[in-house]
């Protein structure tokens, strides 16, 4: 199946009972408004683009590198010497190619192909909101939160039977690299871990009180990505897989929607800094969906988010991220990218997803987790792979496809959104906080435990889940994609579906 390309495919808004072979991916991108404050660039601004110079880490960049910048016509915006990552901006076309030449300077690249600021184009799709009615109308059983029993995804990975043991610990905190978090919602808000929170869009920690949010007009994905993981058992709305933990706010998107590099790399060295437990990662990191090892620009980019990825899980954060929406094979010899580079002029590529990756999903110690529909199969737009999937969750899809047992309505997510309301949204961006929450409360029953050993009980304590095979998932009489592996290990379902009940039980 091929689907339609947008620049952000972490999420996918997909209405109930509408019949799509996949799903278009969603993270509005709107210009930013006039209450935003944003100042209009200058010419020589316009024609400024951003860069990571990538040197050796350690005690500070050294006066020769810092002196070769300013002489290439760049200014260092920030460095982060702990992982050797300088992120500069200059108007000089050539910056990138002189400062490869100097001594000490490991890689460089341009972090996008469009000039401060980026383009911008209209919004792409929205979330289904639940009415004020709907959610007035909510009725569950004692002990549940209202909305609880329209989330078939809490118990398709047994949380609602581990909520029955631990909500998971205070001391335990998850970071959602996205969009920004609406940390006033009241599902959000008792959770909320504000010393963890920060903007990082410039590259450069802001904080602000509040800059962590999500600006007006700004995707609500965030938001929604946060009340999956941690919203409050507290008698209003829905509960999040783990209940009981901490959740921060890292914005790394700009208001256009676009996640660039040197925003990335500052989120996961923030994230460590503040000894953050997990991360999670629904995006991939603009402007390039795979970025190739034969070209300098797209070599540095990987480097850098490798660098602070790595940085963030030796600090103690296990990293998870999404897999993606295009129901692509990333363990395929090649894929036809049409996507690349999503702030300019995109155009037909053919890559080896081996030596091309999506970052940061396919890094090496990222959890990278596939999306499971309501019936527990993988999910229509739900990227897949032998070895490159390593665990797999709820992330929704059309009720055409996969319908959910009553009471349940919606065969897609519902999570929390900015101005105290709920909706719906479906995509791997959907399932992978539900494994950082289910990574969350492995942290919160074993708090010692190393990253490598909570991905081992991660993995181990997956129930294992064989192909599904054949997978003709519109019934169309045609198999839409073919699932490779054991039952043990596959490439629909990695090492099997998430279980919250042995992550607090074993």
């Amino acid at each position: 199946m091929t689907a339609p390309y947008a620049r952000y495919r972490r999420a996918v808004a997909i209405p109930a009972g509408m019949a799509v072979a996949t799903a278009l991916a969603f993270l509005p991108n709107t210009v930013a408004t006039a209450a935003e404050d944003v100042p209009a660039p200058t010419a020589a601004e316009a024609a400024s683009f951003s860069y990571v110079v990538n040197v050796k880490p350690g005690h500070g960049t050294s006066a020769h590198v810092k002196k070769a910048v300013a002489k290439a016509g760049g200014t260092i915006v920030t460095s982060y010497d702990q992982i050797g990552v300088l992120v500069v901006h200059s108007s000089n076309a050539d910056f990138a190619k002189t400062i490869r030449t100097v001594r000490g300077v490991q890689s460089a690249g341009a972090t996008r192909t469009a000039p401060l600021p980026s383009a911008s184009t209209g919004d792409l799709g929205a979330p289904k909101v639940l009415s004020a009615a709907e959610v007035a109308a909510a009725d569950a059983p004692a002990g549940q939160d209202p909305l609880q029993p329209q989330q078939w995804d809490l118990a398709a990975i047994k949380a609602d039977k581990a909520h029955e043991k631990t909500l998971g610990s205070k001391k335990v905190t998850v970071a959602v690299i996205d969009t920004g978090v609406d940390d006033t919602h009241p599902d959000i808000a008792p959770n909320f871990d504000r010393k963890a929170s920060v903007n990082c869009v410039s590259g450069k920690p802001d904080t602000a009180d509040g800059a962590w949010r999500p600006g007006a007009g700004e995707s609500p994905h965030g938001t929604h990505v946060a009340g999956e993981i941690a919203a409050a058992k507290n008698g209003v709305g829905m509960t999040g897989v783990a209940p009981g933990v901490k959740v921060s706010g890292i914005k790394v998107s700009n208001p256009d929607g676009f996640f660039y590099t040197e925003a990335v790399v500052c989120g996961f060295v923030w994230a460590a800094e503040r000894g953050v437990d997990v991360t999670n990662n629904s995006y991939y990191t603009d402007p390039w969906y795979f970025n190739c090892d034969n070209d300098p620009d797209q070599r540095a980019l990987v480097d850098a988010v490798t660098r602070a990825s790595r940085y963030a899980e030796k600090k103690g954060a296990v990293n998870v991220a999404a897999g993606g929406n295009e129901n692509y094979d990333l363990a395929s010899d090649e894929i036809t990218d049409p996507s690349s580079p999503n702030d300019s002029t995109p155009g037909d590529r053919v890559v080896d997803p081996s030596k091309c990756l999506d970052i940061p999903t396919q890094l090496p110690g990222v959890v990278t987790v596939a999306s499971t529909g309501a019936k527990g199969i993988k999910s229509s737009f739900s990227n897949y792979g032998l070895g490159t999937i390593d665990i797999a969750a709820p992330g929704g899809d059309s009720t055409a496809y996969q319908r959910p047992e009553a009471p349940a309505t919606s065969g897609l997510i519902l999570g929390t959104l900015p101005g105290g309301k709920w909706g719906y949204m479906a995509g791997t961006s959907m399932a992978s906080p539900h494994v950082a929450g289910v990574a969350a409360l492995i942290r919160s029953t074993h708090p010692h435990a190393s990253p490598a050993l909570v991905k081992a009980l991660l993995y181990a304590e997956a129930d294992a889940t064989a192909c599904t095979d054949p997978y003709d998932i519109d019934a169309d009489g045609k198999i839409d994609a073919v699932c490779e592996g054991s039952k043990n290990r596959n490439g629909f379902y990695g090492w099997g579906i998430a279980d919250a009940l042995d992550a607090v039980t074993k």
